[in-house]
């Protein structure tokens, strides 16, 4: 039977490198559980593994997606599932930080595929989140006991759902785990340090190339691509733009990574079921793999 094994945590917190050195000596793959990797010339700003380190261990699920495409949760649910029945390999190694991604595998989510509609969205949204939260209590009342009164992101996919396919989202949703053995290793970092870590990450990333990474990308798929608005991509369009120095735009994202860790921390740390390393142990790879050797023989 296939075993998985999850590495996740905080951006910065090391996993890539940790499952490439778990990988090799597993003999094993990597799946990628990262929402930005999965599109293709989005390379330095993403951390993607270089093209030598996927020459070491075969990854999947990175580039395979154009960036003006859309991959849902649903899509990377289906796309995962299949890898890891169909692989043949024992264990396998899901790695990243988007822990919905992560959920959606370990959890078996039941997630309704239904893709965005912009057309409707775009009617919805000029109503104003004052009528769409009532719009949403009549039509679907168990959503809206879990969506904030000011949510318009969450109130809006709920309502998509509902609109397409004419049944309530909450009626649609609910969990079928998979039948193979888990086990979950959560990745921390005592704040201090992974700041650090992240600065010292930004700067990496500014010296390999970024601003010539977003420069090509803008020319290439304009400057109102989405994905141009994420982070680090944002902040460096804006260097670009002239609307602020290189030095201020590496503050940037160095500050809005550290916001993004410290939620990635709150997911990962409410997660039950994982079991937490912390990245700054001396014995860190020894424990890990002690703790893999008895996953594999229980």
């Amino acid at each position: 039977m296939t075993k998985l094994i999850v590495i996740c945590g905080a951006t910065a917190t090391g996993k890539s490198g940790l499952a490439l050195s778990l990988a090799q000596k597993l003999g094993s793959v990597i799946l990628s559980a990262d929402s930005r990797q999965v599109y293709r010339e989005f390379d330095i700003g993403t951390a993607k593994p270089t093209l030598a380190e996927q020459k070491l261990v075969p990854h999947y699920l990175i580039d395979v997606c154009e960036p003006t495409e859309i991959m849902t949760v649903a899509d990377y649910q289906e796309q995962t599932q299949k890898l890891i029945g169909n692989l043949g390999v024992s264990p396998v190694l899901l790695v990243g930080g988007t822990g919905l991604y992560i959920r959606s595998i370990v959890k078996g989510m039941k997630i309704p595929r239904v893709s965005p509609q912009p057309e409707l969205r775009s009617q919805l949204e000029s109503l104003g989140q004052h009528q769409l939260y009532p719009m949403l209590q009549q039509v679907d009342p168990i959503s809206a006991e879990k969506i904030h009164a000011h949510d318009l992101v969450r109130t809006l996919r709920a309502l998509e759902v509902y609109y397409v396919t004419g049944y309530p989202m909450s009626a649609q949703q609910g969990e079928n785990p998979p039948n193979y053995p888990i086990l979950q290793i959560y990745l921390d970092c005592e704040s201090e340090i992974l700041d650090m870590r992240i600065r010292r990450r930004t700067e990496q990333m500014i010296a390999n190339g970024l601003v010539a990474e977003v420069e090509y990308l803008s020319k290439k798929y304009g400057v109102d691509l989405p994905l141009l608005n994420t982070l680090g991509y944002q902040e460096i369009k804006q260097y670009l733009a002239g609307e602020t120095s290189l030095e201020a735009a590496t503050d940037l994202i160095a500050l809005h990574t550290r916001q993004f860790a410290k939620r990635q921390r709150t997911w990962f740390r409410q997660t039950p079921g994982i079991e937490s390393f912390n990245v700054n142990d001396l014995d860190l790879l020894e424990n890990i793999w002690q703790r893999i050797q008895n996953f594999m023989v229980d």
